[in-house]
């Protein structure tokens, strides 16, 4: 099994040392991860500039883009193999309900879905980060289960692990996104020129986390995976929009 590794927190990040080690005892890993932190970045190409990929000491390449950028440039043109499976993380930090939307670590894994590899996201549930090895053994885990479908249409998974020691894990919970109230308010400052600047205001708490999200499962030191999907289509409302604007 061949397996493309990237993610948004940068190559040089824990979460995916721990990654790449455990998922390397069992299949051929590939990193290839943004060259800093590109959290938010969303599914974001970079189409102004052209792209560099450089190779680190430990092995991994690193590019001067969006976790989108690293996995279409892998699966493109980069890797001299199409990988098997695309898995993105660990990252450090829930990727839960909205999150999925602005997450590039969702992003890096649905960018392979979208080129038909399929794809897993996995993210650490916790401030503190104390327990990445929980998540790769989770991960390696799902690779595992889903190792027989590689073959089958592609699929897009999203892996959220609560931030504990392996042995307090609960099990697993397939469940759906939850959704967050509306961010909290952004936040003004100065600069040194006196300057008026802004930073982005922390996420708001969870609004709909009852049982079946992923909010439930992860608060309920259960491992939540969640089937995504691309289509924004909002089939249930096609007919009344064609009533509205026929001609």
């Amino acid at each position: 099994m061949r397996i493309l590794i990237s993610n948004d927190d940068g190559y040089f990040a824990p979460g995916i040392a721990a990654l790449s080690e455990v998922l390397g005892t069992f299949a051929e890993v590939a990193v290839v991860a943004p060259e800093r932190d590109r959290s938010g970045a969303s599914h974001s190409l970079t189409l102004d500039r052209p792209l560099s990929v450089r190779r680190a000491p430990s092995g991994y390449h690193y590019v001067n883009g969006t976790p989108t950028d690293c996995v279409h440039l892998a699966v493109t043109g980069f890797l001299d193999f199409r990988p098997d499976l695309v898995v993105s993380g660990i990252n450090h930090g829930a990727n839960m309900g909205d999150d999925t939307i602005y997450s590039g670590t969702v992003a890096a894994a649905m960018e392979g879905y979208l080129l038909g590899i399929p794809a897993i996201a996995v993210s650490l549930v916790g401030r503190e980060g104390n327990n990445f090895q929980t998540a790769a053994e989770v991960a390696a885990s799902v690779v595992k289960s889903v190792a027989k479908d590689l073959a089958g249409p592609p699929f897009l998974l999203n892996v959220n692990v609560p931030d504990v020691a392996f042995a307090e894990l609960r099990g697993t919970r397939v469940t759906r996104l939850g959704k967050r109230h509306m961010a909290e308010p952004v936040v003004r400052s100065s600069n040194p020129r006196g300057e008026t600047i802004y930073w982005v205001g922390a996420v708001g708490a969870a609004q709909d986390a009852g049982e079946g999200t992923d909010f439930h499962a992860v608060a309920e030191r259960f491992v939540s995976i969640t089937p995504l999907q691309v289509d924004l289509t909002q089939f249930e409302a096609l007919e009344s929009w064609k009533a509205r604007v026929a001609g």
